[in-house]
């Protein structure tokens, strides 16, 4: 809770409910237009009578009547919207300026904002190859932001001695979780003081003289010697490593990315480092990983600071050095110093706080690589239990693996073909699309027509450096070796057709039961309703059939089918999860639940910002506690 710069905003605020968000007040987005139809208004609670958001006469029949048909989003309430002025040290919440929202306010008093895309479920995340609906989180970490070697100025500095520091690049291979971590948490920050092009440097600080030296490590150049003389000497014994980093000899800076990059690590390093862990929210004695560090009735757990866990847990060329970083606020400069006897401002960074990004994400990655959930009637029934699924779930099983056709996009134990076991080695396929004409696209990303492609391109969209999200484009332009690092698996002619428009990575289908709304637009309330949008095809069908999927077509499905079908979906369900026990279980946690009042009023808490409803998610150990339970009661 205090990861964002609010003071509340956590990972787990979108994630507490079976990994995914179970919340319903103050959660839809407007889509493109800004326009709220469904409610009218910010702040406005939920019901079961919205949805689907597409509504027909006959729910069977796409080409029926459209009733009502909305553009909006249930998406995840994240924070008001300010500008970000700086860290309060010693603090959890930032000092922020409130700005006028001209979406997520009534009557102007401003709401929290609420995200474009509906969560998906962190729980088996660590099986998917790239991770966010649009893939944006790559499968390389680069230890800076999610978008790993796609981003040439991704650098984290490296001491090979206390007295040097020197920027690396971080390559870590399926590390798409720890990509995905580093993303949200910039959302927080409207800050672009580290947006700028980063030449590669070394620094080296005298042991005799104290003075800093500092060469950019790919044209040699000397950047500063506070001396004023270049003290060859003092780069002796730099690792011929480094030398790598800068290949070729003189190649030019990256270039400036299209719009800012932010980088999570300087400010939010230096907020957390210094702050007691999870120092808002109570901890069980009997939590699974953090029950020894819990102090029972006192709020964090019994280690002083986040700087102790990291220093903890990562080797010291990391986060210890005589050194600091001074960043200007502006331009976005760098200026390597000899570290202060006294405290730093807040422009300055240890490099503990430099590299907060590269520790949050593997910290991230690997508590998220326990939410592994394999224990289900479905598992069980595989394992040889022949009665751990009912007669329908086993009929359900057929239609899922024959007329359903659910199987050719949600394949694998991991019920998704956007796994790392499937995508490793084909990242790339050819496909016969819904008008029977071949394309190439990205592997596990498919475009079913749950909403027109124009509204939102998901993997069809580019990255912040004007390069094509799909790989599948890459590859067309000749990028894909350049920026990911291997050669594509398929070659791709300049005429080949793309299917990426309008795709998005198919979901692991494990616990579907407890994570509506569903889909990336959270535009279907019950697994029902999810059902009678395949057996009809889509909604969208001949409005996307350009970059349609061809197994989005009319299935005929009966009645009696389409039960059996959403049983047997049901068996997916991992009871551990249900009912909150290990490795599911989690601290005490408070969500932002909308705000008191309603659609037409609210009370203003003083700076023009709506006054906070919290939420309560009582601490959890390991032996669990009641079932959880499901957005708008759906499926129970």
């Amino acid at each position: 809770m205090q990861l964002g710069s609010d003071g509340i905003q956590s990972c787990a605020s979108c994630h507490f409910h079976a990994g995914a968000d179970n919340r319903s007040k103050n959660q839809l987005n407007p889509g493109a237009g800004n326009v709220f139809d469904i409610g009218g208004n910010p702040n406005y609670q939920l019901t079961a009578a919205d949805y689907p958001f597409h509504k027909l006469s006959d729910s069977n029949n796409r080409s029926s009547t459209v009733i009502a048909d909305s553009n909006d989003i249930t998406g995840d309430q994240g924070v008001f919207k300010a500008k970000y002025v700086d860290v309060n040290p010693g603090s959890a919440q930032d000092i922020v300026t409130p700005l006028k929202d001209d979406v997520f306010n009534v009557n102007s008093t401003n709401v929290r904002q609420v995200t474009g895309r509906n969560s998906p479920s962190t729980i088996n995340a660590v099986f998917n190859f790239r991770n966010f609906w649009d893939g944006r989180a790559q499968n390389i970490f680069n230890g800076v932001n999610e978008f790993g070697s796609r981003d040439p100025n991704a650098f984290v500095l490296k001491a090979t001695n206390p007295n040097r520091i020197l920027d690396v690049r971080v390559n870590l291979k399926n590390s798409s979780l720890a990509s995905q971590a580093v993303g949200p948490p910039l959302s927080a920050f409207e800050t672009a003081a580290e947006s700028l092009p980063i030449a590669p440097l070394r620094a080296t600080l005298s042991e005799t003289t104290g003075e800093v030296t500092v060469i950019e490590a790919t044209t040699q150049e000397v950047i500063k010697d506070s001396s004023g003389v270049v003290n060859v000497d003092s780069l002796s014994g730099v690792s011929s490593d480094v030398a790598k980093q800068a290949k070729p000899p003189k190649s030019p800076k990256p270039s400036k990315p299209l719009r800012p990059l932010k980088r999570v690590g300087r400010k939010l390093g230096k907020k957390l480092t210094v702050l007691r862990p999870l120092g808002k929210q109570l901890v069980a004695t009997d939590d699974s990983v953090l029950g020894s560090y819990s102090r029972a009735s006192q709020l964090g757990l019994n280690v002083a600071t986040y700087a102790t866990l990291i220093q903890q847990a990562f080797k010291p060329e990391w986060w210890r050095s005589n050194l600091i970083v001074q960043v200007d606020p502006t331009t976005g400069d760098r200026t390597i110093l000899r570290k202060p006897a006294g405290a730093l401002s807040t422009i300055q960074y240890t490099l503990m706080e430099y590299n907060f990004s590269l520790f949050f994400g593997l910290a991230v990655q690997a508590y998220e690589s326990t939410l592994v959930s394999n224990n289900s009637p479905f598992d069980q029934y595989f394992d040889g239990n022949a009665s751990a699924l009912s007669d329908r779930q086993k009929r359900g099983l057929e239609v899922f693996q024959n007329q359903g056709k659910c199987i050719n996009c949600h394949g694998g134990a991991e019920f998704t073909n956007a796994s790392v076991k499937n995508v490793k080695d084909e990242r790339l396929e050819r496909m016969i699309m819904g008008d029977s004409e071949e394309a190439i696209y990205d592997n596990g990303f498919y475009n079913i027509a749950v909403r027109p492609t124009s509204e939102d391109l998901g993997v069809g969209g580019n990255d912040p450096f004007g390069n094509p999200l799909s790989e599948s484009r890459l590859a067309q332009k000749g990028l894909f070796e350049k920026l990911l690092g291997e050669k594509p698996n398929i070659k791709v002619s300049a005429t080949q057709r793309i299917a990426a428009d309008g795709a998005f990575k198919t979901p692991g289908l494990r616990n579907v039961e407890l994570t509506a709304p569903y889909f990336h637009n959270g535009g279907q309330l019950t697994l029902e309703q999810v059902v009678e949008f395949y057996n009809r095809g889509g909604d969208f069908h001949e409005q996307n059939i350009d970059n349609l999927d061809a197994d989005i077509q009319n299935l005929n499905l009966s009645a009696e089918n389409k039960a059996d079908l959403v049983d047997f979906l049901k068996s997916l369900t991992d009871d551990r999860v249900r009912y909150q026990r290990a490795p599911f279980d989690h601290p005490q946690l408070f969500v932002p639940n909308g705000h008191p009042g309603d659609r037409n009023s609210n009370t203003d808490s003083g700076n023009a910002q709506a006054t906070d409803q919290l939420l309560e998610i009582p601490a959890v150990g390991r032996n669990g506690g009641n079932s959880i339970i499901n957005f708008l009661a759906s499926s129970q």
